[in-house]
């Protein structure tokens, strides 16, 4: 675990997500979910095509920080993880996966995106809600480990100029002084690919 100084600039990058990721991937999802996704799991979702999945990393100084992933069902993204690790959180790293994830999950035909919270997680909703998400349900019970419900969000029409509108106006929100977020995901490198 490490703690960048916040008195110098750190560089944030966002890529697809390898398996040369998952052990870090793996031990931030230990750290946040009480019911981790397990490596199986994590290598059957990199395996399938990208048309079906986005996976992505965001790195510092060669160390994963956060990490984010998307599957598509037609034209709708569900957003299927949003992890960050603990020492990094509350730096504006979930929301910059969000804003890729979202971009990418347009870029590649997504008209709606969706979601499941827990019903307790009011920090993750609002976050959610600042990228135009709503309140569309409540799967009761869904969190098989406590029984939690599962509060179910969309946001519509994420493919209309205004929603672009949107991520423009969030990009420029939620940067920080001192954090410099790069974006990798458009450098020529295949997202959800196995290496």
């Amino acid at each position: 675990m490490s703690v960048a100084s916040p008195t110098r600039t750190t560089t944030v990058r966002i890529a697809p997500m390898r398996r040369r990721h998952l052990r870090a991937v793996l031990r931030t999802e230990a750290q946040v979910y009480p019911r981790p996704w397990t490596l199986g799991l994590y290598l059957g979702e990199l395996a399938l095509p990208e048309e079906q999945r986005i996976y992505l990393v965001a790195r510092s100084g060669g160390e994963v920080v956060g990490h984010a992933g998307l599957m598509f069902a037609t034209t709708d993204g569900h957003v299927t993880t949003i992890a960050v690790d603990p020492s990094w959180q509350r730096r504006g790293i979930g929301a910059h996966l969000l804003l890729v994830l979202a971009r990418e999950a347009i870029a590649k035909g997504a008209q709606d995106l969706t979601l499941e919270v827990r019903a307790s997680n009011h920090g993750a909703q609002a976050m959610y809600r600042r990228f135009g998400f709503h309140d569309a349900g409540v799967r009761h019970g869904y969190y098989q480990e406590d029984g939690e419900d599962a509060l179910i969000m969309w946001a519509n029409d994420v493919a209309q100029p205004a929603y672009a509108e949107r991520l423009a106006g969030l990009e420029a929100e939620i940067a920080r002084p001192g954090l410099v977020v790069v974006d990798d995901v458009h450098d020529g490198v295949r997202i959800g690919a196995r290496r």
